[in-house]
This record gives C-alpha cells, structure tokens and sequence, in this order.
C-alpha cells in the first residue's frame, strides 16, 4: 500500500472524528442518540483499567477460537475439495449450521462445557470456521487443472502437488476466509459472554445495556471496532506480505 493510498484511506475516518467532535455539540444532538466525542473519550479513560482486561480477556478467546478454526477450516476445506462424496453429504450440513442464530447455538455450548472459557472459544470456532473451510474449497477447485497436470508430468506425488501447486494458488481465497473469520471470532466470543462471565467486552456490554448508560455503550461500540479492525489488518498485512501473487 502506497502513501497515498493510506492518505486517500484516512480520510474518511478524520472527517468522521471530526464531525463527531465540533458538529455533535453545536448541532444539540441529544446524547441519547449521539453524545460528544469527548464526553466518551473521558469516559472511556476512567474505565481503562476495565476496558483493557476486558480487551485481554475477549482476544484471547477471539484468537483461540480463530486459530483453531483456521486449522480445521483449512483441513475439511481440503477435504470436501478431494472427495466429492464428503462435499456432497457434509457440507450440506455445516451450511444448516449456519442457519442457527448463534444465541441459541451458544445457550446449548455453554450447557456442554459450562460457563467456561472452552465455552467462549468453541462459540468463536463455530462461527469462524465456515467461511474459511468454503474459501479454502473455492480456492482449491479454481487452480488451474493444467498446472496440477503439469506437475504430475514430472513425477510429483499428490502431496507434494498439493503443497507446491494447490494451496499456493488458493491462498488469496483462504485469505478472504481469514478476514472473515477473524471478525466473527470476535462476534462469537463477545456473544459467548452474554451468558454470564466476570470480565470480557460482553459482560461490559450487557452492563452498559442494563443500567442505559450511553456513554460506556459508545466506547464498548468503538472499541469492539477497534480490536475487529486491528484483527482484520492484521491478517491483511500478512497477506499483502506473504501471498504476494494473489489477484489485485
């Protein structure tokens, strides 16, 4: 990403902050709706130590569940590309998973495993898992048949077709998988403590909720933004970084 491209991309947010800070207060918004970016910036400084070990606490839980869906997303997305028999009877099934709204879905984990941080990382798996074993799926069946043809010429075996030809090209779409499910990671481990936990982004949440305090909603609000968005570029970078042939 070029200097200018970082500029073009910054400006958006800069005219938002600042219409957020002068525009807010002299346009008389009722803080109900919106309330100054100020009165939140000091709101969220007196619950810094809170708010950081609530960042810790619902990360970790983002990140376990994430990584151990980008292992297995990565595998059965491998696997539904390989045996069509396993596409056709599985994955059918992972998509009526999908459709299971994820409250509902996090009430029955918490029953098997309890009000524990497995909970909380099992719900952040199931969201992510999905769109990175179909990314990885889509990837696999795009790569060029003559290459993988190619290669065998020569006497290369399955496996190391797979490795040197196959998953180098569906990378770029493992990568769009990634993205994705770095994010609803997030959103699952955030929704995992609704049903009950002492500390996490959720729990600081629900409270916020509770007692309507607008302030503290705003700041849980920018701040969720904030570790998704950090997530996200994270696995962005690596990707503009490590898989330097993918398709602009």
């Amino acid at each position: 990403m070029t200097a200018g491209s970082l500029t073009k991309s910054a400006i958006f947010p800069i005219a938002l902050i600042l219409v957020w800070w002068f525009i807010v207060p002299l346009a008389s918004v009722p803080d109900r709706y919106l309330p100054g970016l100020g009165a939140v910036v000091g709101n969220a400084m007196m619950a810094m130590p809170e708010l950081v070990a609530a960042i810790g606490r619902t990360g970790l839980e983002a990140l376990l569940g994430f990584g151990l869906a980008a292992g297995a997303g990565v595998i059965w997305g491998t696997l539904f590309a390989k045996v069509g028999l396993l596409e056709r009877a599985v994955l059918p099934l992972f998509v009526a998973l999908q459709t299971i709204p994820v409250v509902a879905f996090g009430a029955i984990v918490v029953i098997w495993f309890g009000n524990t941080l497995l909970a909380k990382v099992f719900i952040s798996f199931f969201l992510a898992f999905f769109p990175i074993s179909v990314n990885t799926l889509q990837g696999l069946k795009a790569v060029n048949a003559q290459r993988i043809d190619l290669f065998r010429s020569f006497g290369a075996s399955s496996c190391k077709t797979y490795r040197s030809v196959e998953l180098p090209a569906a990378l770029p779409n493992i990568a769009v998988g990634l993205k994705t499910g770095v994010s609803l990671a997030l959103v699952g481990a955030i929704v995992g403590e609704w049903f009950g936990d002492t500390t996490g982004l959720g729990v600081m949440l629900l409270q916020a909720l509770y007692f309507e305090d607008v302030l503290r909603t705003w700041v849980l609000i920018i701040t969720t933004g904030l570790v998704g968005g950090t997530f996200y570029g994270l696995i962005a970078l690596f990707e503009r970084n490590f898989i330097w042939w993918r398709s602009e």
